[in-house]
């Protein structure tokens, strides 16, 4: 089977909670052989912490600049702590998630990038990549990642052609999701196809971006049916619309944002290799 990595899926978020240890087996199933789990807030690092060692997966810790306006500045004092306290634990693979979110109203914008530009250099300090939040605010995210030597993956990318390709000169790798199985998302389809293979990432961000054979209107959730529920076992459904579109196969797709994923995350080799041990 076509082994498969979630670079970016919330496990812990409350829509798991009865059952995330089905949706992982379920994910297993279906050839997803790693997932990433990166942390919110500081009241969720141990949650993602205890998720990775439990199901043999991987996870990063930071504040999403969506909850910045929740956090203290005493949080980056406990994300340094929990850096170092963890340092040698192979599943803590990055800082993140962290970013900018210049989309939802109400937030601080300058709040924002205090905890960004301090969580930049956490990880500058700890050696790890980052796994960023990109929404609307591509050029604020590049302006500090030019001064501030670290790589990662910039997450739910959907932002410009000349914007992707200087996160790619950074040496970030790109991801992709559920958006890219909508016709209608035409930037994030350009993106995918036309960008060089080796920028790409595979996600979910589970439970959120749900692709479009889980989609559901206002008028169909008005009239009772559910919204579907993303998970990582949707991982190869998607990567199926990314390799049609690209117009390669399953195994050279799954190869290549594989190793992509290993670039960008670079103690994922590690665990990559003591998981094939063992099989």
């Amino acid at each position: 089977m076509t082994a498969w990595i979630d670079t970016h899926c919330h496990l812990d978020a409350a829509e798991f909670s009865a059952d995330a240890a089905t949706v992982r087996e379920r994910a297993t199933i279906e050839g997803v052989v790693h997932c990433v789990l990166p942390a919110v807030e500081v009241g969720n690092f141990e949650a993602v912490r205890e998720l990775a060692h439990r199901h043999g997966d991987s996870y990063a810790l930071g504040i999403h600049p969506m909850c910045t306006g929740n956090a203290a500045a005493q949080d980056l004092d406990q994300l340094d702590e929990a850096l170092t306290q963890y340092r040698n634990d192979p599943r803590l693979v990055a800082v993140g998630e962290i970013g900018l979110d210049y989309f939802v109203p109400g937030l601080d914008v300058a709040r924002q990038e205090s905890f960004y530009e301090g969580q930049l250099a956490l990880a500058r300090k700890h050696g790890l990549p980052v796994v960023l939040h990109v929404r609307r605010s591509a050029d604020g995210l590049l302006k500090h990642l030019r001064r501030a030597g670290v790589t990662g993956i910039a997450h739910a990318f959907n932002g410009s052609l000349h914007q992707a390709r200087e996160f790619a000169r950074l040496g970030f790798k790109l991801g992709f999701g559920g958006t890219l199985t909508y016709e209608r998302a035409l930037q994030v389809r350009r993106l995918a196809t036309d960008l060089p293979l080796d920028a790409l990432v595979l996600e979910t961000d589970s439970p959120d971006i749900p692709p479009h054979w889980l989609y559901r209107t206002a008028e169909q959730r008005a009239a009772g049916e559910p919204q579907g529920r993303n998970e990582p076992g949707e991982l190869p459904r998607i990567a199926a619309v990314l390799a049609t579109l690209r117009g390669i196969g399953m195994d050279e797709l799954a190869e290549a944002t594989t190793r992509n994923a290993v670039a960008a995350l670079p103690k994922l080799a590690g665990l990559l290799a003591r998981d094939n041990a063992r099989q």
